[in-house]
Order: structure tokens, then sequence, then C-alpha cells
């Protein structure tokens, strides 16, 4: 989906401890344990074509929206046994979806979307090649209806290539709206985008939405520059951001970053640092024996493509049902269909836990109001995580 010194490579320990997939014997060997952790359908009688972001209004409705690649946006009960879903927003006839890797990428629903009714989406266009953000409100007659003659366009993106578009888009606990782009595509950065703080490409933006038809947060950390800066950039130095989110109880900015060659990545973000590519992919200079590190901000963890060739970023779980990930960062694979749960305090060292090789290609990870994890996939099914169950 989403497409070296420091001289020594990081060893990573990713199926160490695994919860419940691999431990090692006393020998050093695999020794296989208890699976604690399985995937099921999270509702059986629905199905999606090519989902590829899921989001709740945050409204205390119960409600989750699925957004398809194409251009639609779909809204259901949050229950199990529903059978039925409703046409939030159909844009397929301004997306183009053209590459494997454009389509309609991104929902945000507005921090004050109780009282606003607008809400926000990232898209691709043709003709030119472009990425669009845009605004949109809920009908005044149906809250599962949108207007489609309601759209407000507030920013567009020129794109070189039809690949690493980035699409997350979010408010931030600072009532920000915050957005992940790509570098353009062609596989490293052959424009130097990542590095260029001229172009919006390669960047995590944020912009005032409550402004016309945006301002620019006074602290955003090229704000009022004269070098000819980007003024939305929040953070640089970035290839294909898939997915990122905030963690309600520390307020960091947790992003997965999609690789090259070799090594996918998880950073957590910070205001006005340079993530590195294409000096660097994950923790190891690019396309080169030695590189300049200074200055840069490393991954948080990297793994290789050993372990799976597209990362899929998550959420830090902050549920109820699964007291076992309480403060882990659940993230995917879209390659291998693998998940794992990162426990980070920015104190002691990560620890990594293989949860399961589901065998899907896994698009996006979502939340609904009670921060429980779903798992958008390729077989057109929305997922949940859940304990297995002890045989008797």
């Amino acid at each position: 989906m989403k497409g070296n010194s420091i001289m020594k490579p990081v060893v990573l320990l990713a199926a160490v401890a695994a919860l419940g997939i691999i431990a090692c014997g006393d020998d050093g060997g695999p020794q296989a344990v208890q699976k604690k952790i399985d995937v099921v359908g999270a509702f059986p009688q629905l199905s999606f074509d090519r989902p590829v972001d899921l989001q709740n209004a945050g409204d205390g409705s119960n409600r989750l929206f699925v957004v398809e690649q194409a251009g639609r946006i779909l809204v259901f009960e949050n229950d199990p046994a529903t059978t039925e879903t409703a046409v939030f927003l159909d844009i397929r006839d301004r997306v183009s979806d053209a590459g494997n890797e454009e389509g309609l990428l991104g929902l945000a629903f507005h921090h004050q979307y109780e009282n606003s009714g607008y809400f926000y989406v990232y898209y691709s266009v043709s003709d030119p090649r472009r990425t669009r953000l845009s605004r949109f409100s809920v009908t005044a007659l149906d809250s599962n209806a949108a207007d489609p003659a309601s759209e407000t366009i507030l920013l567009e993106v020129d794109q070189p290539y039809a690949n690493h578009k980035g699409g997350q888009i979010a408010f931030g606990p600072d009532a920000y709206l915050y957005i992940a782009l790509g570098d353009g595509g062609s596989g490293g950065d052959p424009q130097g985008n990542g590095q260029n703080r001229a172009t919006l490409l390669g960047k995590i933006l944020r912009i005032d939405v409550d402004r016309t038809p945006y301002g620019i947060p006074p602290d955003n950390p090229f704000a009022g520059n004269t070098s000819g800066y980007r003024e939305e950039i929040y953070a640089y130095g970035l290839r294909n951001p898939w997915r990122f989110s905030f963690d309600p109880v520390t307020g960091w900015l947790w992003a997965a970053d999609v690789g090259q060659n070799s090594y996918e990545e998880i950073d957590i973000i910070e205001k006005g640092k340079n993530y590195g590519w294409n000096i660097m992919e994950g923790m190891h200079c690019y396309d080169a024996d030695v590189c300049q590190t200074g200055g840069l901000a490393l991954p948080v963890w990297e793994y290789s493509h050993k372990e799976g060739q597209s990362v899929t970023g998550g959420f830090v779980y902050r549920g109820a049902k699964l007291p076992e990930l309480s403060g882990k960062y659940v993230y995917a694979d879209f390659v291998s269909g693998k998940i794992w749960a990162l426990r980070y305090d920015g104190l002691g060292p990560p620890a990594n836990e293989l949860l399961i090789d589901t065998g899907l290609n896994i698009s996006s990870l979502g939340v609904d109001e009670d921060n429980e994890i779903y798992i958008c996939a390729f077989d057109d099914r929305i997922h949940a995580l859940s304990q297995v169950k002890a045989s008797r």
C-alpha cells in the first residue's frame, strides 16, 4: 500500500519475548508459547472496498466511519451485530485512485464537531496530479449524511509521482490540524523533498483551520521565517509517513515512516525536528557508507525487511478490553501482516513484542470512542484485537 553510519546496523529483537508467539529457551533456540492475542472479525456482516482509514466523530454517537480508497466514507453503528452501513460521503467523481497509493486517504472530524458539523478529508486529484485537503459539512437533517456540495478546498500540493502521498490527518490536543505528506515518490527522493523546507512534501504540517482558509500557528517552527521555508511545516525529513496518532495520555505524536530498501521506522514526532530522510533510512545511512547525522532525530524503533516491508502506523492502546497492551504502541505491516506492540516511555530502552502474524494486508488501524483498536485490511473487512479464550 505504501510501496548507512552510523556504521553498524541496529539488531532488532522484534520477536523476543513476543506476546505469546515466540520465546527463547535456555539454549537460545525458539520455544513456542501460548498465543494471547488474536484478530477477529469486528463486524462480520459488513464489507468494504479497500478500506484505508477508520475514525470516530468523538460526538458520543457510538458510530464508526470507514474510508474507502476509491472515494467513499461509510458510517455505521459500532455494534458487532450491525448489518447496514450508510454512505456518509461519496466524492468518487473528484478522487483519483489510479495509483495504488492514491485515492481518498484521510479523514478527521473537527475538534468541536458536535457544534461545527465540519470534517476534513485528504485525497488525490488528477490533471494535474496533486493532493487536496478539503473541509465538508454534515447535512442539517441527517447526521449520517454529509453534503458533497459543501466542499471548501483549504490546500493543494502538486505531486510529481503516483506514490508516497502520506494521507493521515488528525487534530492534536492543541486543536490544530496535523497533515502527513510523503516525499512525492519515485524511490529515493530524487528531488530531495524530505530535506527541502521550501516544499511541503516529506513533512508533517500543522495548521489552524479555525481561521480562513487556514492560519499558521504562531509557534510553528518556521512561522515568520525569511528563508523561504513553508510556515505550515511542523517536522520534516520523512519519506512516507503512513499513519500517525496522538497518545491521549502523554500527548506524544507517534508516526510510522515507510522505508525504502531495508528498514521501516517508528518515530515520535517533535516540533521542528529533522527525521533524516533521505540522508538516513531508519538508523542507517541511506545510499552511502558514512553520512552526517548531526542534528537528525533517530527513530524510536526500526525493523528490517526480513520482518515486513511497509509499516502501518497505529495507536498507543488506552482501551479497557486488553489491559496487557495498556500504554503500548500497537502497529502493523501491510506486506507481512504482522502486528506488534512497542513499549517506550522515553526513559528506558524500547521493547517490542510480536502480537500476531495475521497474513492480512493491513492498510490502517483506528480507534472507537472507547479507544479500542480496529484493523482495516484489504480482505475488505474490519477486524479487532481480542484475547485468546483459554481452552478447556
